[in-house]
């Protein structure tokens, strides 16, 4: 952000190894004397439909995604619990709460992380740190066209007649109504940076849609997320 008061410092960490993630969180130990506040916020999406994804990419997805979670807090927490102080955010997604077509791995993923954060929140209470859980609408990113190159179904896929629809879902998320990125950096550092930071945040595109769909029955969530991305008529 460019109203940060002090300088950034960038390091490259792998968040799917545990050796990277316990070598970086233990060097900026070394140098600053804590952790205040880790954001966890690396993702991808995995599109296609669930039938067509091999179980390599489904274990590629969750280790991005909801693994990565854990392995960064349990290797931040002990700091945080010795100095009963310490924020740990985890960037969810409104797919977690509500899973779209076409996108089965990426909202079972976030789902697993809004569930991780929910009992890390409760039992990190008596230790006196928070955990504070973000679940996005649309913001502008590069998360579809990282992916888009890859985007393809197997000729003998029952889904091929609709590619066009995977392929709209891939970048549904960028679409007009998106929100800016710096919009959604500087709303969720004021609220992460509060003397009180919420357990649970939403915003960004489509997020009060998907807000009022919650309390929606089940079935009608299902037949209305389905019509709209699955069952129309091109």
């Amino acid at each position: 952000m460019d109203d940060l008061k002090h300088p950034v410092e960038k390091r490259v960490m792998d968040v799917t190894s545990d050796d990277e993630v316990k070598s970086v969180v233990q060097s900026i130990l070394e140098e600053q004397g804590k952790i205040d506040i880790v954001v966890n916020n690396a993702g991808a999406i995995a599109i296609g439909p669930l039938l067509d994804v091999s179980l390599d990419q489904a274990r590629k997805a969750f280790e991005t995604n909801t693994f990565s979670v854990l392995r960064v807090a349990q290797a931040v927490a002990p700091s945080m619990v010795e100095r009963k102080q310490g924020l740990i955010v985890n960037i969810g997604s409104i797919a977690g709460n509500i899973p779209t077509p076409w996108n089965g791995l990426y909202c079972a993923a976030k789902a697993a992380v809004h569930a991780l954060s929910d009992t890390l929140a409760m039992e990190c209470k008596p230790f006196g740190v928070k955990v504070m859980l973000v679940a996005p609408g649309a913001i502008r990113s590069n998360i579809s066209t990282n992916q888009a190159a890859t985007l393809d179904l197997s000729t003998t896929s029952i889904y091929k007649p609709y590619f066009d629809r995977v392929y709209e879902r891939m970048h549904i998320s960028q679409s007009e109504g998106s929100m800016p990125t710096d919009e959604f950096a500087r709303r969720v550092a004021a609220k992460a940076l509060s003397p009180n930071p919420p357990t649970y945040m939403s915003l960004g595109g489509g997020s009060r849609v998907f807000a009022f769909l919650h309390w929606l029955p089940h079935w009608l969530v299902l037949w209305i997320m389905g019509s709209k991305m699955v069952w129309r008529k091109t």
